[in-house]
């Protein structure tokens, strides 16, 4: 059965925390980019509610899937689309110091959102959406783009994944990594940007992680999205931070 999905109203004229979608299961979060048919096919298996990031909401319309919520600074929302929309579904936060992505991050709690349509051809984009990730640990968040799905890891992670898949870690801050069915283990090493990374690991049993802080991603073969889920939606609270 179906978790409950509410909408409630926003406030940001003080900056305060807004929250405008409240939802007991996962999530899908539909940006402007491009999505794969192959994408869209393993993601709407799931069933999941949809949320659009400004003009994610023609994308989730061109499949056919109404939009729970638009959030964000509508700068590029078609005036087409919009009428295709009802008005209380769309909510406009003016604001420039966030991207819609973060926006939506900080205006949904679920136990799990999957992103799709945010990565796109340029760079920048997706590196201020691997940032945004960091930035919003609170919230559980898996992104997929081309072949490759992304995630913040929690500070513990079992996944049983099938030996040799890929398995990459990437430091967006020092953070430091405990790790068994890795052929590399993580143990001993200090990661950061600009120093010891950790990609192009590989599977060899079930995998643990634990992790030091909110500052290490996961990359994974896209084909890892069903663990990925299954593994996030189980853990328990998420990230505090001050």
């Amino acid at each position: 059965m179906a978790g409950l999905c509410s909408v409630v109203a926003h406030v940001d004229n003080a900056g305060a925390e807004r929250m405008i979608v409240q939802s007991s299961d996962p999530i899908v979060l539909v940006g402007g980019g491009g999505v794969e048919p192959e994408l869209w096919q393993s993601v709407f298996g799931l069933r999941h509610e949809v949320v659009a990031a400004d003009s994610g909401a023609a994308t989730a319309l061109a499949q056919g899937m109404m939009p729970r919520a638009v959030i964000g600074d509508m700068d590029s929302l078609r005036d087409s689309d919009r009428r295709l929309l009802d008005a209380d579904i769309i909510h406009h936060i003016a604001e420039q110091e966030t991207t819609d992505f973060e926006k939506c991050l900080m205006s949904v709690r679920a136990p799990l959102i999957i992103g799709v349509g945010f990565g796109g051809p340029r760079l920048d984009h997706r590196l201020a959406n691997l940032n945004t990730l960091v930035r919003n640990p609170v919230q559980r968040c898996v992104l997929l783009d081309g072949s490759d799905l992304v995630f913040l890891a929690p500070a513990s992670l079992q996944l049983d994944l099938p030996v040799g898949t890929r398995f990459s870690v990437f430091p967006m801050g020092a953070v430091e990594a405990t790790s068994e069915g890795l052929q590399w283990p993580l143990e001993g090493l200090s990661l950061a940007p600009a120093g010891r990374v950790g990609t192009s690991n590989r599977v060899i049993a079930p995998v643990c992680l634990d992790v030091t802080a909110p500052n290490l991603l996961v990359i994974l073969p896209r084909e890892a999205l069903d663990q990925v889920v299954a593994a996030l939606s189980d853990q328990r609270g998420s990230w505090c931070v001050p």
